[in-house]
């Protein structure tokens, strides 16, 4: 079995993960620094997704986009807002059965959140 666990680049990681925390409601699983205090390995989970935020000498921060399946695409969307997120695409049904909407991060990153679950 695969699994794929997207690394993503920031300028300011660590405000990265408190912003992806706070407004999608990712959960720190594992944040490890080095010794020179920059981190080095962190992961973040929302369900049994797993996503890497990381410093920028992992890639060019902003051009990341990513698709997260969610329960409840509608109390999301409330929270991402109530916390800043900027929402590119409001609330919509799809002609597939999803319920969706995308935000962007502060650096840039496009979100988009809905309850079409690939491959389910």
């Amino acid at each position: 079995m695969s699994t794929i666990s997207p690394i993503i680049p920031y300028a300011d990681p660590r405000a990265a993960i408190d912003f992806l925390c706070d407004a999608f409601g990712f959960e720190r699983h594992a944040v490890h620094e080095g010794p020179d205090g920059e981190l080095g390995h962190v992961e973040l989970r929302l369900g049994d997704a797993v996503l890497m935020p990381a410093p920028q000498r992992h890639g060019e921060p902003g051009h990341a986009c990513c698709y997260v399946a969610v329960e409840d695409a509608d109390a999301h969307h409330d929270r991402a807002r109530a916390a800043g997120a900027e929402i590119t695409m409001q609330l919509r049904d799809t002609d597939y059965g999803s319920r969706d909407y995308a935000a962007k991060d502060p650096e840039g990153n496009t979100w988009y959140f809905g309850t079409y679950r690939p491959l389910a």
